[in-house]
């Protein structure tokens, strides 16, 4: 039997990655591109969808070129995904009608502001689990509808397409306009029924969203179309999609009840599962789908916005350092933030706050404060925020976390994994294959041709790399925290308007 292999795609944030797979989960190639992101005004992040296309297309090529793996031996294309993020298109052309609106974007703020203040709050909480914040897909679409010229007219009558970038990818890669999506990504648009699991149309009304623009929804493992011959050298099913958050959590077999992850990307996202149980937070988390096979089930999630792009800033804006590896080094070079604090909210807090009108600040700078002692504080901030949003996971679901499994490209950080222990009391545990969001999808899409048998199988292949113990004091980890918050409150309700 030739041995056979699953192709990740895993479009992120600020890079579109692709990773080849064997049987054993392990890692055979990979190939990386970053692509623009774009600024247009405070407040703004919006991506070329063109880019992402062609930068997620180049990436799965090189990758197979990277390896001695012939192209019919790969047997499935798994797609993990930058969620929320929103794309409109032409039916026809499949061109973009505009820049894509990033899950960042805080554009939409004003009419989330008059969808609270008109009584809609506890409508969306019940429908989809989450809360009204700029954050989610339904009003950048409702924001593009209204803002592109002749773009609503167009919707109505069927012309255009919107697609959250799984959608968008499976749209050309299939080369036949598949217009679909899975549970995870389609629970994060704002107009899910996460309990029926269909687009809810007392939702599509408060939007003035036409049903027409939606993509049909299907379970995270499922034949979601056919990449023809001509891109990678052999036809291959594309038999796995979900959101790069819900991916991360099925790559790090957190299958069961009480089993919790935190991936450290752009932003941070913690999920818990809950089972079959849909809980509904009364501490700012939002309540979502975990990647789908058959059953329901749900997580608590807390969305941090902004996490490695805090050492991204420091790279770019403040030329701190050339290369973010390096934050590190520098943030050693210091006992500790010598009682500076970064808040890193550029567009607003997330969970457990959700404050689209908070904005950044550094705190407790004195003429002592170093480039050292700013770095360290802004990579200390990204563990603060995870340790507020598992604060209120454990409160709303009442269950104590044992132990935080970790991924993503920040877990390289051995002083902020460290630093992430020691705020929490529970171990940080750090598997062996980093890349659990990549993982999660091609595993996703091996349960479809049926290369794994089962979820079973999958968790027996999960690996411990380095497990982080917390060494901190709980009196000094408590204090550390309530001076954070303090922090926090400052940057609060800033960019208010007039």
């Amino acid at each position: 039997m030739p041995q056979r292999y699953v192709l990740a795609l895993d479009q992120g944030t600020t890079s579109s990655r692709a990773i080849l797979f064997d049987a054993e989960g392990t890692p055979v190639s990979s190939a990386q591109q970053e692509f623009r992101q774009i600024f247009p005004q405070p407040g703004w992040v919006e991506h070329d969808p063109r880019e992402i296309l062609q930068t997620q297309r180049a990436t799965a090529r090189e990758a197979l070129r990277l390896s001695d793996v012939a192209p019919q031996d790969v047997v499935a294309i798994g797609i993990s995904n930058q969620r929320e993020t929103t794309i409109v298109w032409d039916r026809q052309t499949g061109e973009p009608i505009a820049n894509a609106i990033v899950w960042q974007d805080r554009r939409s703020a004003p009419l989330c502001e008059r969808l609270r203040a008109d009584g809609a709050e506890r409508l969306v909480r019940e429908k989809t689990g989450l809360v009204i914040d700029p954050y989610f897909s339904a009003t950048k679409i409702a924001w593009l509808l209204d803002n592109v010229p002749g773009a609503r007219a167009r919707a109505e009558r069927g012309e255009l397409a919107f697609g959250t970038v799984d959608t968008w990818l499976v749209w050309h890669l299939s080369e036949n306009r598949t217009h679909v999506t899975d549970v995870s990504n389609a629970a994060r648009t704002m107009l899910y029924d996460v309990r029926r699991q269909d687009w809810d149309e007392a939702l599509l009304r408060l939007l003035n969203v036409p049903r027409a623009l939606l993509p049909d929804v299907h379970p995270s493992t499922h034949a979601f179309g056919m990449v023809p011959k001509r891109f990678l050298g052999a036809p291959v099913v594309i038999g796995g999609v979900a959101g790069d958050q819900q991916a991360a959590m099925f790559g790090q077999a957190c299958h069961s009840p009480g089993m919790a992850k935190n991936t450290y990307g752009t932003g941070c996202f913690m999920l818990l599962h809950t089972g079959g149980e849909l809980v509904q937070s009364e501490y700012g988390l939002v309540s979502t789908p975990c990647a789908h096979l058959r059953e329901k089930e749900y997580a608590l999630e807390g969305s941090v916005f902004v996490a490695g792009a805090v050492v991204q800033w420091l790279r770019d804006e403040l030329g701190f350092f050339e290369s973010s590896a390096e934050v590190e080094a520098l943030a050693n070079s210091v006992l500790d933030a010598g009682g500076v604090y970064v808040v890193p909210a550029f567009t607003g807090l997330g969970a457990p706050y959700w404050d689209a009108n908070a904005r950044g600040a550094i705190l407790g700078l004195t003429r002592g404060a170093s480039r050292a002692h700013i770095a360290r504080a802004a990579l200390e901030s990204i563990a603060y925020q995870s340790a507020d949003v598992l604060d209120a996971m454990q409160k709303d679901s009442g269950r104590t976390l044992t132990e935080l499994r970790v991924d993503g490209g920040a877990t390289a950080n051995d002083l902020l994994m460290q630093f992430q222990a020691d705020l929490l009391g529970v171990p940080v545990v750090r598997p062996k294959i980093l890349e659990t969001t990549a993982l999660g999808a091609a595993y996703l899409a091996g349960l479809t041709v049926n290369l794994w048998k089962s979820r079973d199988e999958i968790a027996a292949q999960w690996q411990v790399g380095r497990r982080y113990e917390p060494a901190m004091a709980r009196d000094e980890a408590s204090h550390r925290l309530t001076r954070w918050r303090e922090a926090v409150s400052r940057s609060r309700d800033w960019a208010r308007p007039d």
